[in-house]
């Protein structure tokens, strides 16, 4: 009978290439080298990495980073779609932001993308009913980077959150594939109402610093919500909004704004 050959490693270039930019890291900086390896090297592949480092960002008194390692391995075996999306996020703010120059970045530095794992890992949880333990990871996730996404919100693949700072994304929000926004962006409820109450952003929606989206309302595919804007009524696709409350201004600009990142409002009065 003839012997089972093994299965071959599948290919894993995001991985490969964050591997190959920490060892270029350590090559360059020797003192980086211990996180470096405890990161990345000391791994077979990026969900490995990626349950480290949100274990060490997370772990405190409460719960150590042994058992929250534990739990997501466990997601990230019981659900592929994290570590592809996790993929995506990391390929969109490495694309996205002038301020990032490798892949191994944002795995290691960048705290928005280190949340919205730790936000995934936490969905995760709570679509298996383990509530408590999603709420614990929205918690720690909020105290450590200030970043504070509802367990039951459902966001897509791609997502790049540049600055990342003072984000609020309420519980039955809804945000697309490839979405971009700035620092301090809320999409928030009105009222005290407990049903659906959330935005629901579309996909290549790019949301400047600083704007609020509130209610229940759909914000187009491909549209622009300028910097300080409060969004109050649906933005049709392919739009710019801008304003307190938002007003429709003139067309988006281009087929991908959150991709081209560009927030300057051309041809808009007063602009």
């Amino acid at each position: 009978m003839a012997q089972q050959q093994p299965r071959p490693t599948p290919l894993d270039p995001v991985w490969q290439r964050i591997q190959d930019d920490a060892r270029a890291a350590v090559a360059a900086e020797p003192l980086i080298g211990g996180m470096a390896h405890a990161s990345v090297l000391h791994h077979k592949s990026l969900e490995n990495a990626l349950s480290y480092r949100i274990a060490s960002k997370l772990s405190s008194a409460e719960m150590s980073g042994q058992l929250l390692r534990e739990l997501c391995e466990e997601a990230y075996a019981a659900e592929p779609g994290l570590a592809e999306a996790a993929r995506a996020d990391i390929v969109a703010v490495y694309e996205r932001d002038p301020a990032c120059h490798s892949l191994l970045q944002p795995l290691l530095y960048f705290k928005g993308y280190q949340a919205v794992q730790a936000y995934r890992v936490g969905h995760w949880l709570w679509k298996q009913g383990r509530k408590d333990l999603a709420y614990f990871i929205q918690a720690r996730v909020s105290e450590v980077f200030g970043i504070d996404i509802h367990p039951n919100a459902r966001i897509g693949r791609g997502l790049m959150i540049d600055h990342a700072h003072s984000i609020v994304i309420g519980e039955t929000a809804v945000v697309g594939d490839n979405v971009s926004m700035l620092h301090s962006v809320t999409l928030g409820g009105t009222g005290k109402e407990d049903d659906d109450r959330h935005p629901k952003i579309g996909d290549g929606v790019l949301i400047g610093a600083g704007a609020k989206v509130l209610g229940n309302i759909k914000v187009g595919n491909c549209s622009r919500v300028a910097a300080g804007s409060v969004v109050l009524d649906e933005v049709p696709p392919c739009k710019t909004v801008a304003g307190v409350p938002a007003k429709i201004v003139g067309e988006a600009g281009c087929d991908q704004p959150s991709l081209s990142m560009d927030q300057i409002l051309n041809g808009v009065p007063g602009a």
